[in-house]
């Protein structure tokens, strides 16, 4: 029996009916309403291709339309989360994409985008919406299914498995589709935006002078065919995975690195008219300075002769020689700076040795998280952890008053003390207890520095200035401030795989004192969270230097925050948190965040201005907000019994 034959209460629809206007007419509206009024504050290049933007929509709405079908008739269910489907569906749309609606989804954004000309909708509104629908695929949508069905589909569109066997034609064309065309479509993406106004040459002065040695092209050129060639000559599929989960890692990595460094490298130019400059002057037709540092070429070009020599063994010294020839064939064609190849190696052995990289992190966050020192002084106790809190404060403030100038002192310090008075407050209201006397709570923080604003607005400040340089100083501040949580065990994980996870066994830790998970891996949510936080302040630091509006900035703050926080929280296993219709609480409130940081982007558009500098007199002031920041972070009372007293 289908839903199409069973009726429905009367709530049930009533629900069934608001989910559907909510998702299906509201959503796209706002959206739309979003874009619209971006277009008219930022000057974005617009991308003029109405043709793709035809096809995007026609097949992102039919490919959400046949989603939504299969799990109505096949799933006994609805595409939402609330009234999922009985039965796991892995026929129709499901038989291809993991999740053909967000796919659909995200395709009619873009498409839409570009049929109405929208640079906004293409540059910030598309992809946020796409940031979005992963952090719920993550952060919830993912377990859930697997929690209610056991098992997850396996669609067409998956990875090879990491087994010994030959990899199929299926095998080897998912890591084009899957892995070498969105590289691409990223890596043209950064292109069509340009050259920043603040771009720096990458080129040494005696780089500038070396000649162009023409026939170099040959490798240059030839690292296409090498690459591309690549996934064909697989011999075991967990090869073949393994190359695609570099590529995908790797494009994770490197696409931001151009958008957030602005280091570029021009081709130098190339005299003559042989077969190998002709094919120069083709190739750099296609390509753009901003795509320089770290080299692609030389990540891809390493990433592929794993793969050949796993493939062919005995090949391995003519591969390594093309690789190193690829390599200087970067610099001897003008096309790359010595810098850029050096950033190539670079990129590829962190994300050859990511496992390793990883481990090596959760070894020191496991490290300090056990490191709980104290010192007692009579009925005070000085817990040496709240010294993290004091460093990320004064640092969080030195960022926001090097952007604002000093003349804004008084309200970035005063912002520093609401948030720190609204996180206790909050931590009262929401987690406070006999065993918790004094918690911390970040949403708290938020309120308390949100009165401040509104305060400042009345009093006729420069609120914008200060608003974003406080948000920019403030992803310091929580990213140092998370080596704290590490010792005092708040915002902990729940449990983990042996290979992931970290160890407490300090008795003072919450995760040992009060979920009782001693020796058990769990999450290490706040290195998680550490690295999210430094992730969104570059990226909030990049758009002051480009001079981007304080709104938007701002927003950027909320959105980006809000979508890591969702994820964070899935991973989190505090027994205080509350659950709130299948989602931890601080979950809703991270989606709340989004559409705050999505309003604001619209307010105006202020530019940013240019960094004021710090000066030595702030010294002081700096110091003062160290001292304070301990003092509410690492001092008390172990002793007493009374609200606020008792930080353990």
């Amino acid at each position: 029996m289908t839903l199409l034959s069973t009726p429905l209460p009367r709530a049930g629809l009533a629900a069934r009916l608001a989910y559907a206007v909510l998702f299906l007419i509201a959503l796209p509206a706002l959206l739309a309403a979003w874009a619209g009024r971006l277009d008219r504050l930022l000057p974005l290049p617009t991308v003029d291709a109405p043709a793709l933007g035809a096809a995007l929509s026609v097949g992102g709405i039919a490919l959400m339309c046949a989603g939504m079908w299969n799990l109505w008739v096949r799933g006994g269910g609805l595409p939402a989360s609330p009234f999922p489907p009985v039965r796991l569906v892995s026929d129709g749309a499901y038989a291809i994409f993991a999740h053909p609606i967000y796919v659909g989804a995200a395709a009619t954004a873009f498409g839409v985008s570009l049929l109405a000309r929208s640079a906004s909708g293409f540059w910030i509104v598309s992809p946020t919406l796409v940031l979005v629908m992963a952090a719920f695929v993550v952060g919830f949508e993912r377990d859930a299914t697997r929690r209610r069905f056991g098992t997850l589909a396996t669609p067409w569109l998956r990875l090879p498995a990491a087994g010994l066997e030959r990899p199929t034609f299926r095998d080897r064309a998912v890591v084009y589709v899957m892995v070498l065309l969105p590289w691409g479509v990223a890596y043209q993406a950064v292109e069509l935006l340009g050259v920043p106004l603040d771009a720096s040459v990458a080129y040494f002065d005696w780089e500038t002078r070396l000649g162009i040695l023409p026939w170099t092209e040959a490798f240059y050129a030839g690292t296409y065919v090498f690459v591309l060639a690549a996934p064909l000559v697989a011999r075991r599929s967990a090869d073949l995975r393994a190359f695609a989960r570099s590529g995908l890692w790797a494009t994770a990595l490197i696409i931001p690195c151009y958008l957030l460094v602005p280091l570029i490298a021009p081709a130098r130019p190339v005299t003559g008219d042989g077969f190998w400059q002709l094919l120069m002057r083709w190739e750099r037709a296609f390509d753009q300075p901003v795509t320089a540092f770290p080299a692609f070429h030389v990540v891809w070009a390493c990433l592929a002769a794993e793969l050949w020599t796993r493939s062919y063994p005995r090949a391995r010294p003519v591969v390594v020689a093309f690789v190193a020839a690829s390599a200087l064939s970067c610099v001897t064609t003008g096309m790359h700076a010595i810098v850029d190849v050096a950033g190539g190696f670079a990129a590829y052995a962190l994300v050859a040795r990511r496992r390793v990289a990883w481990r090596a992190m959760c070894a020191g966050a496991e490290w300090i998280a056990n490191t709980w020192q104290e010192v007692s002084l009579g009925p005070v106790r000085l817990l040496m952890h709240g010294s993290f809190a004091a460093v990320g404060a004064m640092l969080g403030v030195a960022v926001a008053l090097y952007l604002a100038g000093p003349d804004v002192t008084g309200w970035i310090v005063t912002m520093t003390a609401a948030a720190v008075g609204g996180a206790a407050a909050w931590g009262q209201l929401l987690e406070g207890s006999a065993v918790l006397l004094r918690p911390y709570g970040y949403f708290g923080s938020v309120i308390g520095v949100a009165i401040v604003v509104v305060a400042g607005a009345r009093a006729g400040a420069d609120i914008w200035v200060i608003f974003a340089a406080f948000g920019v100083g403030a992803t310091v501040t929580q990213a140092i401030g998370r080596l704290r949580c590490l010792v005092q065990g708040c915002c902990h994980g729940s449990k983990a795989p042996v290979g992931i996870g970290i160890r407490y066994t300090n008795p003072r830790s919450r995760v040992v004192r009060l979920a009782g998970m001693a020796g058990t891996p769990v999450h290490a949510t706040p290195v998680y969270s550490l690295i999210w936080m430094t992730v969104v302040g570059a990226v909030m630091l990049r758009l002051w230097a480009i001079g981007a509006p304080l709104q938007l900035i701002a927003g950027f703050y909320f959105i980006l925050t809000g979508a890591g926080r969702f994820v964070e929280e899935h991973y989190r296993g505090e027994p205080q948190t509350a659950i709130v219709g299948g989602l931890r609480l601080y979950q809703w409130l991270a989606m709340l965040f989004v559409v705050v940081g999505a309003v604001l982007t619209t307010v105006g558009a202020t530019p940013a201005p240019p960094p004021a500098g710090l000066s030595p007199d702030l010294v002081p002031i700096l110091f003062g907000v160290a001292v304070a920041t301990y003092l509410a972070y690492g001092v008390d009372l172990p002793r007493s019994s009374r609200r606020f007293s008792r930080l353990a």
